[in-house]
């Protein structure tokens, strides 16, 4: 990895026995044979991380066991990531969630990171076994359901597994059903999530495509039964923005103040230049509301900005950001 580039993340989503694994396995050693130096953070039920054992031994690999990302464990996540890098400086990261886990807590997990890492995640994938698909879609409710649409909904790519268990028939309609589910994703068909083109990796941008948070109002239970709520957004966009210098306190809650209804969540760390020397600011910005808290973080941490919602334009948000540090 070029020095100051940030290090891409890849999340590897999709319901229990889907298949995850054996794509990550499958992702290893494409990015292998690439001359990347890849890396894995799994995420697992439970005090043992069977699939682990399954990846090669080579590769750098942080467990995240006995519970899921975006509940107990989601703010070790940074401090895995920051690890992995220290130690091993990757190319790449691959986190695989558990199976339990809805992945837009994972993605608001990992916008956290940002703040500490210089990271960027790129694709959101979604494995899904198409007969078990096909068969949870027949009732149309329950949680599992629930959940498998929440994982396919905020993926950039869907892959759709176990093909060969499908007639012609059905193999049409799994493929319509995750149309209907993600109207944006590319849809890959596998068998045991064998992949002979892998340029949509290295071509995807999660920045570009469907992809991240979860609101963090707590007034419902969670998919798999944890306090919480959560919107179900059917294309999430991300744009994240490293700062190299300070910036107008001014000029940024004006930039606040004109940002478009569909970007309805940010964070970040800033420096402003306006305040005392070196102050820095933790910010969060929720539904036209902003709050800003004077913090002295300890080690390094990043001056970025973090901007999530749905369908915005990326360009439009480009110029602003540009004119805020005097570059456009």
């Amino acid at each position: 990895m070029k020095n100051n580039e940030p290090t891409p993340v890849h999340l590897l989503s999709g319901f229990l026995g889907s298949g995850k694994t054996t794509l990550l396995a499958n992702m290893l050693s494409h990015f292998k044979s690439e001359g990347l130096k890849p890396a894995v953070i799994m995420n697992e039920l439970g005090e043992v991380n069977l699939d682990g054992e399954l990846v090669d031994r080579e590769v750098p690999m942080a467990e995240m066991l006995s519970g899921c990302i975006c509940c107990s464990i989601r703010g070790d996540l940074g401090v895995e990531i920051g690890a992995l890098i220290e130690k091993h400086r990757p190319d790449v990261i691959v986190i695989e969630s558990t199976g339990a886990a809805n992945p837009l807590e994972t993605i608001d997990g990992i916008t956290d990171a940002s703040m500490y890492q210089t990271i960027a995640l790129r694709s959101v994938i979604t494995v899904a076994d198409g007969h078990e698909l096909l068969e949870r879609s027949k009732s149309g409710k329950g949680r599992t359901f629930k959940l498998m649409k929440e994982q396919i909904r905020c993926a950039t790519m869907l892959v759709l597994n176990k093909s060969d268990k499908l007639d012609p028939e059905s193999l049409v309609e799994a493929q319509q059903l995750l149309r209907e589910m993600n109207g944006h994703a590319p849809i890959l068909t596998t068998e045991r999530c064998g992949v002979q083109d892998w340029s949509w990796l290295e071509n995807g941008s999660a920045e570009a495509l469907p992809v991240r948070t979860a609101d963090k109002e707590h007034s419902a239970q969670h998919d798999h039964g944890h306090a919480g709520s959560h919107h179900s957004h059917e294309h999430v966009m991300v744009a994240t923005y490293y700062m190299d210098k300070p910036v107008s306190s001014e000029a940024f809650e004006q930039l606040l103040r004109g940002l478009p209804d569909n970007i309805y969540r940010a964070k970040g760390i800033l420096t402003f230049s306006d305040t005392s020397s070196g102050s820095r600011f933790l910010f969060q910005y929720a539904y036209r509301e902003s709050d800003y808290i004077r913090i002295e973080p300890q080690g390094k941490v990043n001056d970025v900005a973090v901007f999530i919602g749905e369908h915005f334009s990326r360009e439009r948000l480009d110029g602003e950001i540009a004119r805020l540090l005097g570059k456009s």
